[in-house]
């Protein structure tokens, strides 16, 4: 299936741009690979070229959302550089905007996207926590968190 036009005329959510991509046809792809990379893709393995353009897509959208994520990130590499070691993230952190939470719960798999600003999506609605989330998926009240196994469920 050929892409009738490039990805400005792409879904708004970036889950559904990168579940789309499947779609287009390969002069299409390496297309949005000139547009984003400026040249040929290094090598003609489709999964991979996929891969870097979603990857890019992304780079490119939350550093839109969350200009000090690139900041942030920056200086996580140049302390690696540095000292060879990473600070190791505070307990109960919740993770960076754009990561994709999955949950398989009574045969079912639940996927919610972080967003900035410390809000969460799940089936296409907005949510402050976690555990509104985990709430609604179960009919009952649930730590986040430990829903999604950011930590152990019964600890802090």
């Amino acid at each position: 299936m050929t892409q009738q036009s490039p990805p400005a005329a792409a879904p708004a959510s970036m889950a559904a741009r990168i579940a789309h991509l499947a779609d287009w046809s390969w002069p299409d792809i390496k297309k949005e690979w000139q547009r984003l990379f400026g040249g040929e893709p290094p090598i003609a393995n489709r999964r991979f070229v996929e891969k870097r353009i979603a990857y890019r897509w992304q780079e490119i959208e939350f550093a839109k959302a969350d200009r000090g994520l690139l900041e942030r990130n920056q200086q996580r590499i140049d302390e690696l550089v540095a000292t060879g070691t990473l600070k190791r993230q505070k307990a109960g952190a919740m993770p960076i905007a754009g990561t994709e939470l999955i949950r398989v719960y009574a045969g079912v798999e639940h996927r919610v996207r972080v967003l900035p600003d410390d809000e969460f999506e799940y089936a296409g609605k907005r949510y402050p926590s976690l555990s509104m989330i985990a709430r609604e998926i179960t009919g009952t009240r649930w730590s986040g968190p430990a829903f999604f196994g950011l930590r152990k469920a019964g600890g802090r």
